[in-house]
């Protein structure tokens, strides 16, 4: 992640404990222990809920129809209409 080797590390380590002391150094390190491991823990927990909420927009998508498969108003074949038919009434006789 860091590409921190052995050297590197135990460099770090001899500085702190140069400047923070033995007293505090062991105080140090289990906080900030529980810090990366909280932190792990939450994005643990994020990746998972990521993945969930992906597989279930999949899941909702593969059980939609398909839009390749719905008739598009283009393909969908005109309604014939036929003409009105009047029906012609005949005229009243004069008597």
């Amino acid at each position: 992640m860091f590409n921190i080797g052995a050297p590197e590390l135990l460099l770090i380590f001899i500085i702190a404990l140069i400047v923070l002391g033995p007293q505090k150094l062991p105080d140090l390190a289990r906080t900030l222990g529980k810090v990366v491991g909280e932190f792990k823990k939450a994005t643990d927990e994020l990746k998972a809920n990521l993945n969930k909420d992906i597989q279930s927009s999949i899941d909702e998508e593969n059980h939609l129809p398909s839009k390749k498969h719905s008739p598009l108003e283009k393909d969908l074949p005109e309604p014939k209409l036929e003409p009105e038919k009047k029906e012609q009434i005949p005229p009243e006789e004069k008597t």
